[in-house]
């Protein structure tokens, strides 16, 4: 007679980690704590806080790396290349031509202190640094495993959560960069979000994020927003 088959003892690790994976209470306390806590500070240095949860939140729910676009790349340096010309790039031409198709003042008012602020200049380049690697992880890494469990992977879900995500994107930075920093937003979360979509890879998203962040705080330090914005438009 063949012995019965003793059940898999379900242990409380692996109930925490499947609520956390879930939408129940837990699931959804953890998904608002992580958007709400943004990037934080410590004097004069920022901390990617929501990031920091969303790494811990997947250790803690034991998913996989892979599904919040922690892909290992083909190649870390082409990929650091392209990001960082893309980057760049795609500022200048927001910059030069959608902003003002929108109306966006020339000048961005919250950081035009740093014009020429040799001395918050580093402070200010490690935190256009770590947006890079924060809001990535959170809006397209993040968003996107959530947003896919729920809605599904088909095509028509897929423009969903890209629309999805760059909506709350956008709305992240009304509160230090106003109706202009959301006009952006928008059209970086786009995007980046319909790349992220295709790739389903972080890496090369990050660069370009900080590349692009790192060319807008160029422009202002050495006082040329005036003179980008108006390279198309006199």
């Amino acid at each position: 007679m063949t012995p019965p088959v003793p059940r898999t003892l379900v242990t409380s690790d692996d109930r925490f980690a499947a609520a956390l994976r879930g939408f129940g209470p837990l699931g959804i306390l953890a998904t608002l704590v992580i958007l709400f806590s943004g990037n934080g500070t410590v004097g004069i240095v920022v901390v990617p806080v929501g990031a920091m949860l969303v790494l811990l939140w997947a250790r803690l729910s034991r998913t996989p790396w892979r599904e919040i676009g922690y892909v290992r790349p083909r190649s870390w340096i082409g990929g650091l290349a392209i990001g960082l010309v893309f980057g760049s790039t795609f500022k200048l031409l927001m910059k030069a031509i959608v902003m003002p198709l929108v109306g966006a003042p020339v000048i961005n008012q919250t950081y035009h202190y740093l014009a020429g602020n040799r001395a918050l200049l580093p402070a200010a380049i490690a935190a256009m640094l770590v947006a890079g690697f924060g809001e990535e992880t959170v809006f397209r890494g993040y968003l996107f495993e959530r947003l896919g469990k729920l809605l599904g992977s088909s095509a028509g879900a897929k423009v969903a959560i890209v629309v999805i995500t760059t909506v709350l994107f956008g709305l992240a930075h009304y509160p230090d960069q106003g109706w202009p920093g959301v006009e952006q937003a928008l059209g970086t979360g786009l995007v980046f979000g319909a790349i992220f979509a295709m790739t389903g890879r972080l890496w090369m998203l990050m660069c370009a994020h900080a590349a692009f962040d790192l060319t807008a705080l160029a422009i202002i330090y050495w006082n040329l927003e005036s003179d980008v914005a108006h390279w198309v438009f006199k």
